[in-house]
């Protein structure tokens, strides 16, 4: 089993074997197979073009500012849960047992 190496390009390639493949009559197989890029690179890439435009090919683990923000949100919040969690918990020290704080009680009524 031949174990294949992932190449990587730069944004600068990638937008030039676009421009080259949308200015030749020549098809993308040929181009791929002309420059040894993996089948359908440039068809990934020209949608990655299309669909995130200036944010295309950020570079090796960058990610857009839309997937950034979303990150390190997400990374927040985990760690908000996780501080919730440890104070939920009964500290060693306690002398009593926490007994949950009522947020609605029902009132009976009185005849």
């Amino acid at each position: 089993m031949v174990k294949r190496t992932h190449k990587k390009y730069d944004a600068a390639f990638k937008r030039s074997v676009i421009e080259l493949a949308d200015s030749t009559d020549r098809p993308d197989s040929a181009l791929e197979e002309e420059f040894d890029l993996y089948d359908g690179a440039i068809r990934t890439w020209r949608r990655q073009l299309l669909t995130q435009k200036s944010e295309a090919f950020p570079g090796n683990g960058n990610l857009p500012a839309s997937d950034s923000e979303l990150h390190r949100l997400r990374r927040e919040n985990e760690i908000l849960r996780q501080e919730r969690e440890i104070l939920k918990k009964q500290w060693p020290s306690s002398r009593y047992p926490r007994s949950p704080v009522p947020v609605y009680e029902r009132i009976s009524e009185r005849v």
